[in-house]
């Protein structure tokens, strides 16, 4: 199949010939179609193929006609809700780019920044408004935002809004607007709760689902290196500098390692940022400029902030924390290995990880390489040494041992008495090493 096929307005084709488009990816096979013919959708696809265009294109298919000359007064005819500003500014390129033959005017509403620029558009008319919840519901209650006119709603990455605690502030959107509308919903899963949305909201919906969540990018190359916790930092540096690794998008779990890493890079002379919820909008995109034009080599950031980089040629996604949900695995990986490129994802695995491990593996039924040329591979220690780490970096016994040594004299003489079996029968235990 080629977008030739799908009957797409000359304008619209115009454009995806431009940027080389010519036959759509599986997702876009079975959601336009479905769009054009004015169905609601629940849609099933990961980060990488081409979500965005599945629902954009059609969108602006139906949009041409309807929008007319430029002369035409501007009314909100699309909703579409992002979790993130960096997503949303993503959508918003997708459709300045596939309307760029149209008299469509698209724009960005988030909160975090001054809402009187936005404002300001919003009065000179916009048909295309991408969102983000909170956002929406203030300039909503303030009286700015008319949906009167509204055609299309469109949830993007809905289990995302369900794991950043928006979903209420969705369901609040969907009860403010006309209910003679179109309605997508996207999500790279299906949890209960989103199912349970679509169920709600949507009017017969057509389901569509590809590259389901388990499956992990074919041209990605998958290594892990079991290493212990503090030594993290040293083997990212070490993979940078003598594995000649750059253009790197890095995740960890929290703002604070987020910046720590960073801290540890520019030590090195490593060129990098860091971007989460903290930093500023303006900060925010100014680092993610640096990063794709490649003047920041090394982007390390949370998840959250990670939704809306969309890069085609990155070719190395480090998890330096590993996710407790391995869904996000596939998530973070699938930002390398698109377009046709080859990727590769590393993964550090420390021991208090090893569970989060096995539960990537049981997902995307893949036995990951371990690297065993690691400089920092996991220490043996014996049980003496295990007994020194009772002990806290001052060389001071644990508290909680000094507490139980002051205990009545009979009372430690019968724990002792108890615990001799015990201890004799795990003598063997005690002997062996253990992986730290």
């Amino acid at each position: 199949m080629t977008f030739q096929d799908l009957n797409l307005h000359r304008n619209i084709l115009q454009v995806l010939e431009e940027e080389n488009y010519t036959n759509p990816t599986p997702i876009q096979q079975q959601a336009i179609p479905v769009i054009l013919e004015e169905h609601d959708l629940v849609g099933c696809a990961q980060t990488g193929t081409g979500k965005t265009g599945a629902f954009a294109i059609p969108i602006l298919n139906y949009l041409h006609p309807i929008v007319g000359s430029k002369t035409k007064r501007k009314v909100i005819r699309t909703l579409v809700l992002a979790p993130t500003r960096e997503l949303a500014h993503q959508i918003q390129d997708s459709f300045a780019t596939y309307g760029k033959y149209m008299n469509t005017k698209s724009m960005v509403i988030y909160g975090g920044v001054s809402q009187v620029p936005q404002v300001n558009q919003l009065k000179e008319g916009v048909d295309i408004l991408i969102a983000t919840p909170g956002r929406f519901l203030d300039l909503n209650k303030q009286g700015f935002l008319d949906m009167n006119n509204l055609h299309h709603l469109v949830i993007d990455e809905a289990d995302q809004m369900l794991d950043m605690g928006f979903i209420n502030d969705v369901k609040k959107i969907i009860k403010l607007i006309p209910e003679n509308r179109q309605t997508l919903l996207f999500s790279a899963t299906m949890p209960v709760a989103i199912r349970e949305l679509a169920d709600q909201f949507l009017k017969k919906p057509k389901y569509v689902s590809v590259a389901p969540i388990s499956s992990t990018a074919e041209r990605v190359n998958q290594k892990v290196y079991m290493v212990q916790k503090e030594d993290k930092r040293k083997l990212l540096i070490h993979l940078i500098e003598e594995e000649n690794i750059n253009n790197v998008l890095v995740f960890v779990r929290t703002k604070h390692s987020a910046d720590n890493v960073v801290k540890a890079l520019k030590a090195k002379n490593i060129s990098a940022e860091a971007i989460h919820g903290n930093k500023s909008q303006n900060n925010r995109i100014k680092t993610l400029d640096g990063f794709k034009s490649q003047e920041i080599s090394v982007l390390v950031a949370t998840d959250i902030a990670a939704r809306g980089i969309d890069i085609d040629l990155l070719p190395y996604v480090i998890n330096f924390d590993l996710p407790n949900i391995p869904e996000t695995y596939v998530h973070r990986i699938g930002r390398t290995g698109r377009a046709g490129n080859e990727g590769l994802a590393i993964s550090f695995c420390g021991k208090d990880e090893l569970p989060f491990w096995k539960d990537i593996e049981k997902l995307t039924r893949q036995q990951i390489k371990i690297v065993k040329e690691n400089p920092f591979p996991y220490r043996e220690f014996t049980e003496d040494e295990l007994k020194n780490k009772e002990t806290d970096t001052r060389g001071k016994k644990n508290p909680v041992k000094q507490k139980q040594n002051h205990a009545p004299k009979a009372a430690k003489t019968a724990k002792t008495a108890d615990s001799s079996n015990s201890r004799k029968s795990d003598t063997s235990k005690q002997n062996k090493k253990r992986w730290y």
